[in-house]
C-alpha cells in the first residue's frame, strides 16, 4: 500500500520563492540530454549490429565475407567510431563544465553520477568497436587515443562521484 506524504507550502511562499534552481534546472538538462545522446548511440549500435550479422566469431576473415557485407561493415564501423570520437570530446568537455560550476560538492557528485552512468552504458556499445573487427585490421591512432581520453574522463568523474576519502577506503 502507497501511502503520500504532503507539505503544505503557503501560496504567498510559493509566489516569492524560486521554484527551480540553477542546479535543478542544469541536473534537468544533463539528465535530458543524456537521454538523447544514449538513443543515438543506441541507433548507431543498431545499424552497427546489422552490419556484423554476418559473422559468427570473431576476429572474423575478411575473405570469407562477401564484398558488399564488408563495405557496409566498414560503413557502420566508421560511423560508430566518428560517433566515440565526438560523444568523447563532448563528454571531456561537459566533465571540466560540471567542474567549474559553482555547485556544491553533492551537486557536483550528482551530476557526475549522471554522467558516470551514461559512460558505463556508452564504453558498453563503443567497446565494439574493439572486439567485433576483421582479423587484419589496420592501427588505428585516432580510436586509441580517443578510447584513452574517453577512460580518462570516465576514470575522472568516478574519481568525483567516490572523492578523495572514497579512494582512501579502497
Amino acid at each position: 500500500m502507497r501511502t503520500w506524504c504532503y507539505h503544505w507550502t503557503p501560496y504567498k511562499q510559493l509566489m516569492t520563492e524560486p521554484t527551480n534552481t540553477a542546479f535543478e534546472r542544469a541536473r534537468t538538462g544533463l539528465w535530458l540530454s543524456l537521454q538523447k545522446h544514449l538513443a543515438l548511440i543506441y541507433q548507431a549500435e543498431a545499424a552497427f549490429s546489422k552490419a556484423v550479422a554476418f559473422a559468427d566469431a570473431f576476429p572474423f576473415s575478411p575473405a570469407s565475407v562477401e564484398a558488399d557485407q564488408l563495405a557496409a561493415y566498414h560503413q557502420q564501423r566508421s560511423a560508430l567510431r566518428d560517433l566515440f570520437t565526438d560523444e568523447t570530446a563532448q563528454l571531456d568537455t561537459l566533465a571540466k563544465a560540471i567542474r567549474t560550476k559553482n555547485y556544491t560538492e553533492d551537486e557536483k557528485k550528482q551530476l557526475y553520477m549522471l554522467l558516470l552512468g551514461y559512460l558505463d552504458i556508452a564504453a558498453s556499445l563503443f567497446e565494439r568497436l574493439a572486439t567485433q573487427v576483421p582479423s587484419q585490421l589496420p592501427k588505428d591512432e585516432e580510436l586509441e587515443a580517443t578510447q584513452a581520453r574517453f577512460e580518462r574522463v570516465r576514470g575522472f568523474a568516478r574519481l568525483n562521484v567516490k572523492g578523495i576519502f572514497g579512494l582512501l577506503k579502497v
